[in-house]
């Protein structure tokens, strides 16, 4: 290891039995941790969430049934295995329609993740729909997954003939995107405005609100919601959203799932980005014609043990309750935060460390004097610690170091985040 940290004296955090639990706060049902099996008895904290969650009991029996027990193909048959299983998921688009507030379920579409939701907006809407000389609006500071797909676009298009442009806006020092510089490019070339609703590194959200009514309807608004979905209520109709991604296994759902909203009025402009079996579209000699949403941008065969386990997900988080959920976070992140701050060479990125409003959604990073975020992490795991370090899939850190990113969950608690502070801060205090 490269550090110049001296090996601390006393043994590693993470011997012994496992730590206490205590809640953040009184709206969460005692004992949570138990449903989590990989948690239950663990002596390690995790705190990379904002990663991928932890699996509850219940998301893990959903999964081995599926697989243990009449397993079939949905939609493909007529028989009482596919049939269930058809009938399964359409209640699952129901029940992901009511959770991200959407008004009908056919603007729910899975995917195979966030990643894939994202590019689908962009060969499903924006090949078709943008033309000579449009722009879209971005962060460079975002995460690659709502940067790279507006580039390959920008590309494609350009082979063709189609030149678009790609704006880019700033964030703020609380981590949030920059509504007066997004406000000052808006242009009538605009056509989309993408933003991510809770950052994956920063832990700031934007909603746009403050810019809502002077976006003219032609310009579609995306959200990534990959880091909110799951962490707090989200209505991507209050938002005012045109697409909108979520990733199922940062919601307690197994990973290779996805979620794209596609608001009613851009179903006219949408074409198949995954044509094949399934695919909802009239196919002629001269190529697709109309389709039918949500099968238009569905086609193969899906994921159908994820998407049946993100049906056992949204339940388990609506029986927390995400108003509950989006509260025990805020209190672990201010917890966090104001014991991080006495420690000596330790300096915020942007995010609710630097906010005046005391949020707090789960996400905060940091780095440390003389010691590379790469090392620190090591040392943390050696204690116990899991955390993400590094420049967490954001290619352009704005002149921001590698970092260690530490987020939270309904499974992590006060007594985590008060041992990782001292752990921290005796680190801190032996650097030489």
């Amino acid at each position: 290891m490269g550090s110049p940290l001296r090996r601390p004296d006393h043994p590693p955090l993470s011997d012994g039995a496992p730590p206490p639990v205590r809640p953040a706060t009184g709206l969460l049902p005692p004992g949570i941790r138990a449903s989590f099996p990989a948690l239950a008895d663990s002596r390690e904290t995790y705190l990379d969430s904002a990663a991928t969650t932890q699996k509850p009991q219940a998301v893990i029996d959903t999964v081995r049934d599926y697989h243990a027990t009449a397993t079939a193909n949905a939609a493909r048959g007529t028989y009482p295995w596919a049939t269930a299983l058809t009938q399964r998921i359409a209640a699952v688009r129901a029940a992901t329609a009511r959770f991200v507030g959407a008004a009908r379920t056919d603007e729910i579409i899975f995917t195979g993740g966030a990643t894939a939701a994202l590019n689908a907006v962009a060969l499903s809407w924006g090949l078709t729909a943008l033309t000579d000389g449009d722009e879209i609006l971005y962060s460079p500071r975002d995460h690659a997954a709502n940067i790279s797909p507006w580039f390959l676009l920008r590309d494609t298009l350009a082979r063709f003939g189609r030149r678009i442009e790609l704006v880019p806006y700033r964030v703020t020092a609380a981590g949030q995107a920059d509504i007066a510089d997004i406000a000052a490019k808006l242009s009538p070339r605009t056509r989309l405005l993408t933003v991510t609703h809770l950052h994956h590194v920063f832990g700031a959200c934007t909603t746009l609100a403050e810019l809502r009514d002077r976006i003219p309807p032609r310009v579609r608004l995306c959200f990534d919601c990959s880091q909110s979905g799951g962490h707090l209520p989200v209505d991507v109709t209050a938002l005012g959203a045109d697409f909108a991604a979520f990733a199922a296994h940062k919601m307690f759902a197994a990973p290779g799932t996805g979620i794209l909203y596609c608001r009613h009025r851009t179903h006219a402009q949408l074409r198949p980005f995954l044509p094949g079996g399934g695919t909802d579209a009239v196919l002629t000699a001269e190529g697709f014609g109309t389709g039918v949403m949500p099968g238009l941008l569905e086609g193969g065969t899906a994921n159908i043990p994820g998407i049946l386990s993100l049906g056992t997900a949204l339940e388990v988080l609506e029986a927390y309750g995400m108003s509950a959920v989006a509260a025990h976070n805020r209190a672990l992140t201010r917890r966090l935060i104001n014991g991080l701050r006495a420690v000596p060479g330790l300096t915020f990125l942007p995010g609710p460390a630097h906010a005046r409003d005391g949020s707090g959604y789960g996400i905060v990073s940091f780095t440390l004097d003389g010691i590379s975020a790469a090392d620190l992490g090591f040392v943390l795991a050696e204690y116990g610690f899991l955390v993400r370090t590094g420049a967490h899939c954001m290619p352009d850190t704005g002149g921001d170091p590698e970092s260690v990113r530490v987020s939270t969950h309904v499974y992590t608690c006060l007594d985590d985040i008060d041992r990782f502070v001292d752990c921290v801060r005796t680190l801190a205090e032996e650097l030489p």
